[in-house]
């Protein structure tokens, strides 16, 4: 892990060590967030698994970001007032109790029920991984473990397509099974890192749990090593103050732009890899989300370059590279429509730009608020970008494959002028830049 990550227990420039209990941590971060990617995918999946309307179809493809967002919304201030580790206690367990209901679920009304259970934790687990891993992470690796625990999210989509395509020829009960059984087995190697790592240290300090603080730093760091870590964050923050680049940016701007930024990522990713799909090309469900995944994982590596990159660049990149695919796309949506490897290169085009985005975006959801608030903010604007996608399911459902094109469209616009306006007015989060500074904390010292 330690040459992954680019540093070894020797000292890197800030006086930091990678520990072992950053490996832990980093472990679990990558695995809840596969989880909550696998979990997301299988309402696409399970259109399959038993006949149904196209009313129904809409209601389990909305019954995935519906119960993500209820589970978030109840985990951000839930992980504000009991902690970090506690609130991913709670998650799992309700993990275990779905995927076993799941292997039993022979009817409609089953899949829904167990799926809610799976989907509410997911949305609370990866809510508050966005919250955590800025915590607890070395400030040195902050960026680049963030994002790259993010893109194990496409590992998590590629990883219930394979298991989806390699299963589907012994038919749904098997295919049912296997889904449900690879969970399962994550989900245990999930729960053995979990008892290897720390409550997140800032969150006891700004709770005044003094002792408990300097408990888990004596038991998971050693009080020299979480010393250093305080001395190089102390260190970043005066810089940056001396050089004048501390800005301060309104909590309302803050909660329109990310909220715009989260509803393009989602709905735009949502609508051309989990919608297209059933609503047009039911046969090609399953490769598109593997096709889509695949080139996601591959091309989120650009993380191990996030430190040094500008957050506000890679925004620009990402959502006017969307949005320029996307217009492409709509401009030959008859020839791809008629060719399935013409139809597979643009989707490979599309989502190396909207994962270059979607990894940048989500990193900043958790960096820009206050320790005290930000398992509650971040949940805020995964609520309102995850749950303006439900009303666009249905209204889409309708929809011609043109129509339903020129309305990605529409949404990446509005992500591609977010993304703009964060990058005239927001502040910069990358590059470096200490959390205290990016979270707009940094003024107040």
């Amino acid at each position: 892990m330690g040459s992954t990550m680019g540093v070894s227990r020797a000292t890197d420039a800030s006086g930091e060590h990678w520990l072992p209990t950053d490996s832990w941590n980093f472990t679990s971060f990558c695995l809840g967030m596969l989880l909550e990617a696998y979990i997301f995918g299988m309402a696409a999946i399970a259109t399959g698994w038993v006949t149904m309307p196209t009313a129904l179809r809409s209601l389990l493809l909305s019954w995935a970001p519906l119960w993500l967002i209820i589970g978030l919304a109840v985990a951000g201030p839930l992980s504000d007032r009991v902690g970090r580790k506690t609130t991913f206690y709670i998650t799992m367990a309700l993990y275990g109790v779905g995927a076993i209901g799941l292997v039993f679920s022979f009817s409609y009304v089953l899949i829904l029920i167990f799926l809610a259970i799976m989907l509410f934790a997911a949305g609370g687990e990866m809510n508050t991984i966005l919250t955590a891993s800025h915590e607890v992470m070395p400030a040195r690796h902050r960026s680049k473990t963030m994002m790259l625990e993010i893109n194990a999210i496409n590992l998590g989509s590629l990883i219930l397509a394979a298991v989806s395509l390699l299963s589907v020829s012994k038919g749904v009960p098997f295919q049912r099974l296997m889904i449900a059984a690879t969970f399962v087995v994550v989900l245990a190697v999930l729960f053995f890192a979990r008892t290897r790592t720390p409550e997140s240290i800032r969150w006891l300090r700004d709770q005044g749990q003094t002792a408990r603080a300097e408990a888990e730093i004596a038991r998971f760091y050693g009080v020299e090593e979480y010393r250093a870590r305080d001395q190089a964050a102390a260190a970043a923050t005066a810089a940056a103050r001396a050089k004048g680049s501390v800005k301060t940016v309104s909590l309302g701007l803050r909660l329109v732009t990310i909220s715009l930024l989260a509803f393009a990522g989602t709905t735009g990713f949502g609508l051309l890899t989990y919608v297209l799909g059933p609503a047009h090309f039911p046969k090609l469900t399953a490769a598109i989300i593997l096709v889509a995944s695949i080139t996601g994982f591959v091309s989120g590596f650009y993380a191990l370059w996030a430190e040094r990159w500008s957050r506000k660049k890679m925004l620009l990149v990402g959502y006017c590279g969307t949005f320029l695919a996307t217009l492409l796309i709509a401009l030959t949506t008859s020839a791809w429509a008629a060719s399935v490897g013409l139809f597979f290169f643009l989707l490979v085009v599309l989502n190396v730009f909207s994962n270059v985005g979607y990894l940048t975006q989500d990193t900043m959801k958790g960096e820009v608020w206050p320790t005290g608030r930000r398992g509650t903010y971040s949940a805020v604007v995964r609520f309102v970008g995850i749950g303006l996608y439900i009303p666009t399911i249905y209204l889409t459902q309708s929809y011609s494959l043109s129509g339903f094109v020129n309305f990605s469209l529409a949404v990446w616009a509005l992500g591609a002028l977010a993304s703009i306006l964060w990058a005239v007015r927001g502040v910069e989060t990358g590059s470096g830049v200490s959390l205290d500074v990016a979270s707009g904390t940094a003024g107040a010292a």
